[in-house]
């Protein structure tokens, strides 16, 4: 059992952060006699999927249900199933990200070299003065 402080530094965020988790429903820490959050493996876990999601852009709510999904299904069919799903969406997603970026690649390049020859053309036509 680690208490907020020590996952706190251990995910490198404010403790701020893990509370807020807590609120949204995402986490629920055990409490000591002292009413101080203690957090299990079980609790780590899902802190390392929260991160893990955000990471690739997953919204909390998402993340949310994907990681709750094991509590109602112990055996993680409903869980992966809803993650193969959302995985699907965020690969089209960045797909599509992508090909706006390559577009938007080709567009820069192309004005790079309208805008080189203009360059090339003025500073000739100033050595000609």
């Amino acid at each position: 059992m680690k208490t907020i402080q020590e996952v706190a530094k251990q995910f490198k965020v404010s403790t701020r952060t893990i509370r807020y988790y807590e609120e949204l429903g995402l986490l629920h820490p055990n409490r000591s006699s002292t009413n101080q959050r203690t957090f299990s493996k079980k609790e780590l876990a899902k802190l390392k999927l929260i991160f893990r999601g955000k990471r690739y852009g997953f919204s909390l709510e998402e993340i949310k249900e994907m990681v709750l999904l094991f509590d109602y299904d112990r055996t993680g069919i409903q869980q992966l199933e809803r993650t193969v799903e959302y995985g699907e969406q965020k690969i089209e997603e960045i797909d599509g990200k992508i090909a706006e970026l390559v577009q938007m690649k080709k567009e820069i390049q192309q004005l790079q070299g309208i805008f080189t020859e203009k360059l090339a053309t003025l500073k000739g036509e100033m050595l000609d003065e």
